[in-house]
């Protein structure tokens, strides 16, 4: 039970970074506009969209989890710290404390790596 426990965890913990990066190429020029509203050159969106693709998908996997957990812990606080500043807006302190959870919950990944089935060798 564990296995398949760590298994959903790791799904339930990518998926939304998955599914964000896959948003982001149908949008791409949408995108593009969001993150030059906020000062960033526009070029930062691909390898936004590479980490947010493989990333996940390695740590749904179980290979290289520690690294990709911890790329997207990093990634998240970024995220946090950029996007997500006003934290007199009540709607954007709350996006800004998920950011900051999820990316203690990938911690634990860095931490304790995949447990259940994957790919990495024990």
């Amino acid at each position: 039970m564990t296995k398949i426990l760590d298994l959903i965890g790791r799904i339930f913990i990518s998926g939304i970074f998955l599914l964000s990066g896959i948003n982001k190429i149908r949008n791409y020029e949408e995108s593009v506009s969001w993150m030059e509203s906020f000062g960033l050159p526009g070029f930062l969106l691909i390898p936004a969209i590479i980490l947010e693709i493989i990333a996940p998908i390695l740590i749904i996997i179980g290979y290289q989890t520690k690294i990709a957990a911890a790329a997207l812990s990093v990634f998240c606080i970024a995220t946090a710290i950029i996007f997500h500043n006003n934290l007199g807006n009540q709607m954007q302190f709350i996006a800004f404390m998920k950011n900051i959870a999820l990316a203690g919950g990938f911690l634990f990944l860095v931490i304790n790596g995949a447990k259940g089935y994957c790919l990495d060798k024990k």
